[in-house]
């Protein structure tokens, strides 16, 4: 009986840690190649905004932070420099700058998401037909399938 719960607990941990691990790595194997440097700088240099992503944020941590500077133009956003891998990434315009999971939940609906973050090393995210950037300062990473927040930049 003994032998029997070692075997069943053993397996249940080894089963825990590669879900965890393959939740962890999967965004990493399925990433789309980041733009090259060149393509980022170029796309960035007509930006009307700039801001920071920062790791220190009290809702960031060491599984969830963004690095690097954004530019904001009326047709993209570009990031140039890193994001903590993960699944499910969204980008958002918001209304007011958010550090923390609750801050961000309590403007989401006053937010729009611009789209999919599909790479870790910078990124070029076109802003929607009949998104005004004037209309918002902030620009948000979020993780949609686990409601976490990821980093955000004030622009304006």
């Amino acid at each position: 009986m003994k032998k029997t719960i070692l075997l069943a607990a053993t397996h249940l941990a080894a089963l825990g840690v590669g879900f965890g691990l393959g939740v962890y790595y999967l965004p990493i194997l399925v990433a789309e190649r980041a733009p090259e440097a060149s393509q980022l700088a170029a796309a960035a240099k007509s930006a009307a905004y700039t801001a920071t992503f920062k790791k220190d944020l009290p809702g960031s941590d060491a599984l969830h932070w963004g690095t690097g500077t954004i530019s904001v133009t009326p047709h993209r956003i570009v990031h140039q420099g890193e994001l903590a891998p993960g699944p499910d990434y969204k980008i958002y315009l918001a209304p007011s700058y958010v550090d923390t999971d609750a801050g961000f939940r309590a403007i989401k609906d006053k937010s729009v998401r611009l789209g999919s973050i599909k790479s870790y090393k910078g990124f070029i995210t076109e802003v929607p037909a009949g998104v005004n950037i004037e209309d918002y300062d902030t620009v948000v990473i979020w993780c949609e399938a686990f409601g976490k927040f990821i980093t955000a930049g004030k622009y304006r």
